[in-house]
């Protein structure tokens, strides 16, 4: 997987298959709109005889681990933030999918919570300023009154721009969950969307074309 970061070695120590098939298996899954059947028969095809279900403990694993070293591994992130969060359903209970992303269209972190309040906004936005380290130059949300007092407290100093028309990078960016959505037909569970969202927005980020 040319470009792509990879896991230290010793994170394969005690598997049966090579390391290069488990990178393999787990690119194709976060990479493509891909069910897990579906890299099962990819790998047949190439003569690697394993199971739907040994795919699926390999991305459990190692997406995650995955995500995390590309993290590490990028650029710093813009200074113009925009944030939107979106519904998911999970065993039929309404979710919020909060996500944000950079003026380059990079997703910089994603939050599953079960409210869209002044508290689930705070929560969002203090996990990105302890992740990146710093605040953005410029806010951008839609007009959800949580993000204005959340960024009062959050980040005070911050130019924010609430407005439907200027978000839609942000709102663009949740069209690829939606696929992957359907393709898994749904998600299982809150830590479910939340694990599989944080590593399939960093791996399909990196696969972007470049920035100019």
């Amino acid at each position: 997987m040319l470009g792509m970061p990879t896991p230290p070695i010793n994170a394969f120590k005690g598997y049966r298959f090579p390391r290069d098939i488990i990178i393999h298996a787990v690119w194709l899954y976060y990479r493509f709109g891909l069910s897990l059947r579906d890299v099962e028969d990819i790998l047949a095809y190439r003569g690697v005889e394993v199971s739907h279900q040994t795919i699926h403990e390999w991305e459990q694993r190692f997406g995650p681990l995955f995500a995390n070293v590309i993290r590490r591994n990028r650029p710093r992130p813009g200074d113009k933030w925009f944030l939107d969060e979106v519904v998911i359903k999970i065993n039929g209970e309404i979710f919020y999918l909060w996500r944000a992303v950079d003026q380059h269209g990079d997703v910089l972190d994603i939050l599953v919570q079960r409210r869209r309040n002044k508290r689930a906004a705070k929560r969002f936005l203090a996990k990105l300023v302890k992740a990146y380290g710093f605040d953005p130059r410029v806010m951008i949300t839609d007009k959800l009154r949580s993000y204005g007092a959340a960024a009062k407290d959050v980040m005070p100093n911050v130019d924010h721009r609430q407005h439907k028309g200027l978000n839609n990078r942000a709102e663009a960016s949740h069209k690829a969950t939606r696929r992957r959505e359907r393709v898994m037909q749904r998600f299982k569970s809150l830590c479910h969307a939340q694990r599989f969202c944080s590593a399939h927005d960093q791996i399909n980020t990196l696969f972007r074309p470049h920035r100019h």
